[in-house]
This record gives C-alpha cells, structure tokens and sequence, in this order.
C-alpha cells in the first residue's frame, strides 16, 4: 500500500504559521482527494480540512478564516498551511487520502502516520 510521509511539524509560538506536507511514496499511485486531520490528547481525531484532485475543498467552520488546504496533483503532495496558530491548535496531525493503484485500478483509503504540532502561548 501507499506510504503518506508528513513533514512540517514542529513548536510554534502562538500567532505563528506552519505548512504541513503529505506525500504519497511512489508515483504508481494518484492521489484522488486527501484530508487533515488532529488529534489531541483525550480527544477523538477530528477533520480539519479536506480537498479533492478537482479542487473542491472542505474547512471546518471553527478554523476556516485561518487554514488553507491545497493539493499539488502532478507531486502527488497536499498541503494544510496554518495562520495565527494558538494554543489550542496544538494536537497530532494525520493527513488521510483516498488513493487510486494505477497498477491494480483499485482505491482505497490512506493514512500518513502523523505529525505533531505544539502552539506555545
């Protein structure tokens, strides 16, 4: 199966930015949509942002003015870049894509193994 490498975790202050990135391992798969996730400790893991190879995305309410999520289809690489970060924001980020085999011609479902994000006030 595919393998998601994230990257752009890291220690933050608050008001700060980061982008986090999402690859797919090899070229033999396509990437069809992919979603951010985040996790907290003694939390569930919730979407933060999803966005499909056509374009069309998804951005929960409470983060919408301060997230963006993007997809470079031709990498294979999607992206959630993060503005005015606070505290609260801090959590595990698992990025998750719905990806096509181009050997198989079969789909299935993806997760990267995620990253951390610390926001210190």
């Amino acid at each position: 199966q595919v393998q998601l490498v994230e990257s752009g975790g890291g220690l933050v202050q608050a008001g700060g930015s980061l982008r986090l990135s999402c690859a797919a391992s090899t070229d033999r798969y396509t990437v069809l949509g992919m979603g951010w996730y985040r996790r907290s400790p003694g939390t569930q893991r919730d979407m933060v942002a999803r966005i499909l190879r056509a374009g069309a995305t998804a951005i929960v309410e409470p983060v919408k003015d301060r997230v963006t999520i993007s997809l470079d289809a031709a990498a294979n690489t999607g992206y959630l870049t993060m503005n005015k970060l606070n505290p609260d924001d801090t959590a595990t980020y698992y990025c998750n894509a719905d990806v096509y085999d181009n050997f198989t011609h079969s789909t299935f479902n993806s997760w990267g193994q995620g990253t951390q994000v610390t926001v210190s006030s």
